[in-house]
């Protein structure tokens, strides 16, 4: 076996892929979960259209970062995908390139770093994922506050904030909703202090199976995939916006520097801000970042506006500056 196919073998098994399926990737897009945000059905479609095949990864955030600065002599991927804080450390870092996709100029400012090194592809806002059923006759709850009352105990999740990208989110609108900024985290370390007198479930990745099984009853997480287990999967959930106040937060991309198929890496990133593109994710109840994309169809199945108007973004570059003070007071003070 060549040297480069040793390593093309190595690196999808690190992947925790089949050995079989290296030879089919014609790019690598790390953090591309099936079961997150339909990442599943736009790998479909950029195979159909495209003839680009990806293998879907299940990594988070934070460890899509990680694996890019331990690879950083030797790329394995092509795209990434990562919350926005992730994006902006990782154009400081100098793990990806400059691209700026088809459709850039439809993209807000704001949403974009300057140079093309990361750019939105959609946003979220959060709030809590509810099962309903699993209540078993609880009230579904309808502020942070709620969430700390001793009929919650052990029905409570959250996604690990010092890794998950959602789980930071949650962090920074607890944070925000109780007077805190950028430059002091109290308010949410104190939150997730007495949050812990409840014995909340803390996993490391996307826990939406979890939820629709009924095992975890309320998660910390985005309203699309609420709305995806309410008109997709037919569940009996609720998405709230707690009467405190939330986040609107987005997600975005960027191309791998020295990346080993560029060319390939590119084309993904024009079909995620295409048309088509940008439709799927409108149709897996996300904001997509080009608004045309967005149906009345779709958007009449969110919560009425008056409720999205308690989410509120934030400085993106101080929230991803922030970001490891408050994970590493989060696993001194509350882990």
């Amino acid at each position: 076996m060549s040297v480069f196919k040793k390593v093309t073998k190595l690196a999808v098994l690190s992947l925790g892929l089949s050995a079989g399926a290296s030879y089919a990737a014609d790019a690598i897009c790390y953090n591309c979960p099936p079961e997150w945000a339909n990442w599943g059905g736009q790998l479909e479609l950029i195979k159909k259209d495209l003839g680009i095949s990806i293998p879907m990864d299940n990594k988070n955030s934070g460890q899509t970062l990680s694996q890019l600065v331990a690879e950083k002599n030797s790329p394995v991927a092509d795209v990434a995908y990562y919350g926005v804080s992730f994006g902006i450390k990782a154009a400081e870092i100098g793990v990806v390139d400059a691209y700026k996709p088809k459709n850039w100029d439809k993209i807000p400012a704001g949403l974009k770093d300057p140079d093309g090194k990361w750019f939105a592809i959609h946003s979220g806002t959060i709030g809590f994922f509810v099962n309903k059923d699993a209540l078993d006759g609880r009230p579904v709850p309808q502020s942070w506050d709620d969430l700390l009352k001793p009929e919650y105990k052990g029905m409570v999740a959250y996604l690990d904030p010092t890794s998950a990208f959602v789980g930071y989110a949650g962090a920074v609108a607890i944070n925000q909703s109780f007077g805190g900024d950028m430059n002091d985290f109290t308010p949410a370390i104190n939150y997730f202090k007495k949050l812990a007198e409840n014995r909340p479930i803390v996993p490391k990745q996307t826990a939406y199976a979890r939820v629709i099984s009924g095992e975890i009853p309320i998660l910390l997480d985005y309203d699309f995939n609420a709305y995806r287990a309410k008109y997709k999967d037919g569940v009996n959930v609720a998405f709230v916006i707690p009467k405190e106040g939330s986040v609107v937060v987005p997600y975005v991309m960027s191309a791998v520097k020295n990346s080993p198929n560029p060319k390939n890496g590119h084309k993904v990133l024009d079909f995620v801000l295409s048309d088509k593109g940008q439709a799927v994710w409108a149709e897996a109840y996300l904001r997509p970042v080009i608004s045309s994309a967005m149906t009345p169809e779709i958007e009449a199945k969110f919560l009425p506006a008056s409720d999205y108007q308690r989410a509120k973004t934030v400085d993106f570059a101080k929230m991803a500056e922030a970001q490891s003070g408050f994970a590493q007071r989060y696993l001194n003070e509350v882990r």
